[in-house]
């Protein structure tokens, strides 16, 4: 039913975009293959399945890339994730000449994640084509601005199964580069492993989704919290006020909080119409000042608008008891790992100016500070690409926290710190 109703949204506002292997994914889901934003219709995709489906989460995005540069008429692109479509197109940006090359030959190369079997099955899909090389290269030696608009000019949509909370820097930095001039869609809402609503609006930028009575069971908790609290039901919602989501879904008919923050916007044929806020788990708190993830992005973006010529790529945060004595004998602070585009090295002034930030925006961070039981923040930079190659070792296809909880992630990324 779901995705019935979200090939006729896509059809309805892109009256192009289910044209016969018109559409590019970029999901990795090892061993299951499967598309994020409906079934795995044979004739829709010009991706093979089985791209997906490898054992390396790196691997599995550039051979689907690969095959998707083939064609020239696309009409969609599809990511099960933001962060996989931005991984992708940053694999094009360094990795252009050998694609250019392997498409004039019609070849495959080999690379690590991408078994010998697995290339021989694919490389029997492929055939030369050096025109199609030519204008890739000739594209890409042009700059990266707009690039998947000039590589596929009949591009409509691009459509992400995540477009909301730590999705949201990536959905951000592609609108504004790589996919300039494109629209976004989000078609489907999912939270605790249950599909709950439907996005019927593909051309609105924030994306907001009917939630459909019969897919789950919602009860909502009024944010914030009352002294006795009690849940109300879908026919009881009011506009404009955020809710805790309460799911009882199939199988198995278990019932938990999901950590899922909604706002209601409104009302469709008396069904509310939900925004994703925020997860009530991703706050900062080494004091009790609950600084939540989505604040803190929101100060990190001002900090960096501070630095002239500077793009955030991508950050994590983490409280300092986790780095245990590497973080010093100072008072419990914040630790920042940034990846920057545009700017190689920060003074400690612009360094600062995230701490000041997050004072000016959280009253009680600064009193904190001025009392000296929050020490101050520190901020390193790290190399390029480091994030993708933490997300490949992570090895799950879902969405990467930003406001990190566990040691042997965060001894992967501070093998790349620079700065």
């Amino acid at each position: 039913q779901g995705s019935l109703l979200y090939l006729d949204t896509l059809c309805a506002a892109f009256p192009q975009a289910l044209a016969p292997r018109g559409t590019a994914l970029l999901s990795w889901a090892p061993g299951r293959p499967c598309a994020p934003a409906g079934w795995p219709l044979p004739t829709l995709y010009c991706t093979p399945a089985e791209a997906g489906t490898l054992p390396s989460r790196a691997a599995a995005l550039r051979v689907q890339l690969f095959f998707a540069l083939r064609m020239r008429t696309l009409r969609v692109l599809e990511a099960g994730l933001a962060a996989e479509l931005h991984d992708a197109l940053a694999a094009l940006r360094t990795g252009w000449p050998g694609l250019a090359q392997d498409l004039a030959l019609g070849r495959l190369s080999p690379q690590p994640g991408l078994p010998e079997d697995v290339r021989g099955r694919l490389q029997v899909l492929l055939a030369p084509d050096a025109a199609r090389a030519a204008e890739l290269q000739a594209e890409c030696a042009r700059g990266f601005e707009g690039i998947v608009q000039r590589l596929w000019p009949q591009l409509e949509v691009v459509v992400v199964g995540t477009a909301h909370g730590a999705e949201q820097l990536y959905c951000d930095a592609l609108r504004q580069a790589d996919c300039k001039g494109l629209p976004f869609y989000c078609p489907f809402y999912r939270a605790a492993g249950a599909l709950l609503g439907v996005n019927l609006w593909p051309e609105e930028p924030a994306p907001r989704f009917l939630l459909c009575p019969d897919w789950a069971f919602c009860e909502f908790l009024p944010c914030p919290a009352e002294e006795e609290p009690r849940t109300v039901l879908l026919g009881e919602l009011w506009e404009g006020r955020e809710y805790g989501l309460v799911l009882t879904a199939r199988p198995g008919e278990y019932r938990c909080r999901s950590g899922e923050v909604l706002r209601v916007s409104g009302f469709h044929k008396q069904c509310p119409l939900v925004e994703p806020m925020r997860r009530e788990s991703q706050v900062l708190s080494v004091r009790g000042e609950c600084i939540p993830e989505e604040r803190f992005c929101w100060s990190l973006c001002r900090a960096v608008g501070m630095w002239p010529g500077a793009r955030l790529v991508d950050y994590i945060c983490v409280e300092s008891a986790l780095l245990g004595a590497s973080s010093g004998a100072c008072a419990p602070h914040y630790e920042v790992f940034v990846e920057l585009r545009g700017l190689r090295d920060l003074s400690e002034g612009q360094r600062y100016k995230l701490d000041q930030c997050l004072q000016e925006d959280f009253p009680i961070y600064k009193s904190f500070r001025f009392k000296g039981s929050i020490g101050p923040l520190r901020l390193h930079l790290v190399g390029a690409g480091a994030f993708a190659r933490l997300r490949e070792a992570l090895g799950s296809p879902v969405p990467m926290p930003r406001v990190l909880r566990e040691e042997q992630l965060l001894q992967l990324i501070q093998s790349t710190v620079i700065s």
